[in-house]
């Protein structure tokens, strides 16, 4: 494992696992000459659109520099990679569950600096006959989310539940997401290593509302509390949903938990942290 720890935490590695404390952009080639690995799954990334906002140039470093040394040092080693993409950031605003080929109209720096790795990952299979995949993962949540991350929502209005606190939702609460269980996102993650294909949407083909979100939240909790409304964010989709169709038919892979069921195991593990 690669990881600079910006975020992550050393508890959380696997027993069993190596932890390499590095950088994608500056280290990749001397951890991938010390492992010598078959797969890499790329999940290192700048994940907030605020950072990509306001610093553009830190999100495209780290995006796509970061990505392109990845496929650099897979190269030499012969190293397929699994990248984990973005649905919403990339796809925009749906009026439906988007499609692989559905347009992509990123409003924000970080759903570009992700499309622009895809694109990357697209040309070294043209030109080196490489099978890299890159997945376009939905709202991803589950035990261990970060509640300190832009991206993790449920896990913000869990924590802030659990110590007494008013969530806050931006806007009116009727923007929507497709919200996909992280045991369900590792499960294709993984079988994504035996396709040869290019991009698949990894979701449920559900969108619910912040509001509906925050909803089941209090049901899993058994606990209500008014949230606090705050203005809008920039760059905030209002709508987004994808299609798993081609991951089924391809992956063999659908989604096993409802959020019913993946927000209780969520919860379970919010309230004992």
């Amino acid at each position: 494992m690669l990881d600079d720890l910006s975020r992550g935490k050393p508890g959380n590695v696997a027993d069993g696992a190596e932890l390499h404390e590095a950088d994608i952009r500056s280290d990749c080639d001397r951890v991938f000459e010390a492992v010598l690995p078959d797969a890499c799954f790329h999940l290192a990334a700048q994940a907030d659109v605020r950072v990509s906002i306001e610093q553009p140039h830190v999100d495209a470093d780290i995006n796509v520099i970061g990505t392109v040394r990845v496929l650099e040092a897979a190269r030499r080693h012969e190293t397929k990679v699994v990248f984990s993409s973005t649905g919403g950031a990339i796809y925009g605003e749906c009026d439906g569950p988007a499609q692989e080929d559905s347009p992509r109209r990123p409003l924000a720096p970080y759903g570009t600096s992700k499309l622009a790795g895809e694109e990357y990952i697209a040309t070294y299979n043209r030109l080196y006959g490489s099978a890299h995949v890159s997945l376009r993962y939905g709202n991803v949540y589950g035990p261990r989310q970060d509640p300190h991350g832009e991206a993790g929502v449920v896990a913000i209005f869990m924590s802030r539940l659990r110590d007494g606190e008013a969530p806050r939702i931006f806007g009116d609460g009727a923007q929507t997401r497709d919200y996909v269980y992280v045991g369900d996102v590792v499960a294709a993650t993984l079988a994504a290593f035996d396709y040869d294909g290019s991009v698949v949407n990894v979701g449920t083909g559900v969108e619910t509302s912040v509001l509906g979100l925050y909803e089941k939240i209090q049901r899993a909790a058994r606990i209500e509390h008014e949230p606090e409304f705050a203005p809008p964010r920039p760059g905030e989709l209002q709508r987004s949903v994808l299609d798993p169709s081609l991951a089924q038919r391809e992956l063999g892979w659908e989604p096993k938990r409802t959020l019913d069921e993946g927000l209780a195991e969520t919860w379970a593990w919010i309230s004992a942290a």
